[in-house]
């Protein structure tokens, strides 16, 4: 199966997720500045998870432009990561609504968590799938981030019922780290892409 369905699914539901967190504002019945006040919390925590959808779309994208085709064990994958993200604007709704409250930010960063490791085990269903020395695999390498991820994710889930703001500043320090565009698997495409050309320029001689 090629990945033309799963990759229109997927973005078709973070499209959703998104509109589902806009929903969470409420107009203000003042007309004054002041009347946005009580909002200020819900945005903040819009823009953040705003910001997490936009990496995991981003990176969804890349991560399926060198995948030629999928099967059903990448399908739910894929599902399982859709299923995580779509919790994002309940965890979202209910952080800022309760002012960044310990518990909230612990249920939140859970939330983060699971998507994380759903993102993982779709890359290990596709790398399995794709083989050894395949394009992602050597696109991703060490992995430093992916693997830095989860564990400033259970930081700031530890830190919640001590000191919220520390732990809200892990979460953020992670969309920090990964809000820079990923350009691993769009340079293994070009040193792909050149290789193949010194070989048929060799090939031609």
């Amino acid at each position: 199966m090629t990945t033309f369905r799963l990759e229109a699914f997927s973005d078709a539901v973070i499209a959703i997720i998104i509109t589902i967190m806009v929903l969470e504002f409420k107009i203000p019945e003042g007309t004054s500045l002041e009347d946005l006040k009580p909002i200020i919390p819900i945005f903040i925590s819009y823009l953040i998870s705003f910001i997490y959808l936009g990496i995991y779309w981003n990176n969804h994208h890349h991560m399926f432009h060198i995948t030629d085709t999928v099967n059903g064990g990448i399908l739910w994958a894929n599902l399982h990561l859709l299923f995580w993200l779509s919790l994002v604007p309940f965890t979202t709704g209910w952080m800022g609504e309760h002012h960044f409250e310990g518990s909230t930010l612990f249920i939140y960063g859970f939330n983060l968590l699971m998507a994380a490791l759903a993102y993982f085990i779709l890359q290990l269903t596709i790398l399995k799938k794709m083989g050894k020395d395949s394009l992602l695999e050597r696109a991703l390498g060490s992995d430093i981030k992916g693997k830095m991820s989860p564990v400033l994710y259970i930081l700031g889930m530890i830190s919640s019922f001590y000191s919220p703001m520390l732990s809200g500043g892990f979460y953020i320090l992670v969309a920090l780290i990964w809000i820079i565009p990923d350009t691993r698997i769009e340079r293994t495409l070009k040193e792909d892409q050149r290789l193949a050309n010194e070989s048929r320029g060799k090939h031609n001689l």
